[in-house]
């Protein structure tokens, strides 16, 4: 967003996977006005598919690189302790 260091698809995610309000938004980054954040809600729904599809692109590399990078070996010592 012109004038801060955050995306907006950093806002959108937080909608996705908290349910937050412009309101709520606010809350949680002060540092947005609210006109920034409306402004970044209006860009995202005048490019939702390609930011949709953006995002989904990013999950499926990030989780790619989960799974191929396997259990990490501190995961593996607290199984390895609990059982």
């Amino acid at each position: 967003m012109k004038g801060t260091s955050m995306k907006v698809v950093e806002l959108v995610t937080s909608i996705h996977a908290y349910g937050w309000s412009p309101e709520e938004l606010h809350f949680q980054y002060p540092h947005l006005s609210m006109s920034q954040i409306y402004s970044a809600l209006a860009y995202y729904w005048e490019h939702k598919e390609e930011i949709d599809t953006d995002m989904q692109r990013r999950f499926e590399y990030a989780e790619k690189l989960r799974l191929e990078a396997g259990e990490s070996p501190l995961a593996q010592r607290l199984r390895a302790e609990s059982t």
